[in-house]
């Protein structure tokens, strides 16, 4: 269902259903993207990020970015922008003391976030996809809605936090700064793995993209995300390769080609180590 809800407080929710869309916006607060079936590139400057159900971008207020629909099914993408008022008074309440709130006391400084991949499960896609079906059935209350959106930041701070502090702090580095900027670069790599998985992807261009040495590129990628770039990519075909088998009529030979893989053998012993089922069974099962 295809609508833009602006509320009362300047909170923004655009939910539309298309084949093919492709524009160039700037973020005029703090906004987030998702979409809850198909893909959605968004590119910030040489950067393309590729969007699906498992995903989620949050774009900073001022940002310059490109998004693109091109597909045979479907896409429905979803964003929200918040209001800079309701962000700050947002973590104005989690970060200053009761007595610097009931004096009416707030932080207004902007904190520019990490703009990257975030996984799109849990509490976050819980809560929006709450969100949207009340939305999609008729939904106008403010105060409700507004306190979906309100546990939507809740959520994502925890995302964030998880996703960078805590990884940050997995990297053998002294310096607090050197390791967010490590990660910085490694979210670089991570993202060009979700954008590129269906190609021959290089390890000297993947470091190169991310600017670190290869060497330092794999100690640090498998120090933060717990799996080298390689086992990386592999987990990102396979669930890929899961959409299609569920979603489309391609078939398992198609699929290997789609996902990046060059031999369906390897594929089918891979899908069956992970999933513990046959792409066939699977797909007869879903």
């Amino acid at each position: 269902m295809d609508y833009l809800k602006v509320l009362k407080n300047n909170n923004k929710i655009i939910s539309k259903t298309t084949y093919c869309k492709e524009d160039v916006q700037t973020a005029a607060d703090l906004t987030l993207r998702c979409v809850f079936s198909g893909n959605e590139r968004c590119s910030i400057g040489r950067r393309e990020l590729l969007i699906y159900a498992d995903s989620f971008i949050m774009l900073n207020k001022g940002t310059q970015y490109n998004t693109c629909i091109s597909s045979e099914t479907p896409v429905q993408s979803f964003a929200v922008t918040f209001d800079k008022d309701f962000v700050n008074d947002f973590y104005s309440s989690y970060t200053l003391s009761n007595c610097k709130l009931l004096n009416g006391i707030t932080d207004t400084a902007e904190n520019k976030l990490n703009e990257t991949l975030y996984p799109f499960n849990g509490d976050i896609k819980f809560n929006l996809s709450h969100l949207k079906a009340n939305l999609d059935s008729g939904l106008n209350d403010e105060l409700l809605i507004n306190e979906y959106l309100h546990h939507c930041l809740i959520t994502y701070n925890s995302v964030y936090n998880k996703e960078i502090f805590e990884k940050a702090r997995l990297l053998s580095i002294q310096n607090a700064g050197t390791r967010l900027e490590i990660l910085r670069r490694l979210n670089l790599a991570k993202e060009y793995l979700y954008s590129n998985y269906d190609k021959n992807i290089n390890l000297n261009e993947l470091a190169a993209y991310a600017c670190l040495s290869v060497n330092h590129l794999l100690r640090t990628f498998k120090q933060a995300f717990g799996r080298s770039p390689h086992q990386f990519l592999t987990d990102i075909r396979l669930k890929r390769a899961q959409q299609l088998l569920r979603k489309s009529n391609y078939s398992v030979n198609e699929v290997v080609t789609l996902i990046g893989f060059e031999c369906p053998s390897s594929f089918i012993r891979l899908f069956k180590q992970r999933f513990e089922t046959t792409p066939l069974i699977y797909r007869q099962s879903a």
